[in-house]
């Protein structure tokens, strides 16, 4: 198996978007977007996730058997927190009101 050696120069470019889109997360702390906020902030933290994993997890150079790993966690990630919000949704509708 070959190993795919990457530049230190990807390494500080991700690291610089990194520290950019936590500059924006801490941006987006002090305005109020409204609803909007909320998409932003998650969209922000889904492209810091993706870059960790794609550059430091180096999933980006693994073979298929690695990516199929990491695609169906995030799958499973996303099923438990559908799961967990249609739980929270329709709680108003069945009169049991969580803490």
């Amino acid at each position: 198996m070959e190993h795919k050696i990457t530049p230190r120069r990807t390494y500080f470019l991700v690291y610089i978007a990194l520290m950019a889109l936590l500059a924006a997360t801490l941006f987006l702390a002090f305005v109020d977007l409204g609803r909007l906020g909320l998409v932003a902030a998650l969209g922000i933290a889904i492209i810091k996730a993706l870059l960790v994993i794609l550059f430091f997890m180096h999933v980006r150079y693994s073979d298929r058997l690695t990516r199929a790993f990491v695609i169906t966690g995030v799958i499973g990630l996303m099923h438990m927190v559908f799961m967990t919000l249609i739980d929270y949704f329709t709680r108003l509708f069945t009169g049991v009101l969580g803490r």
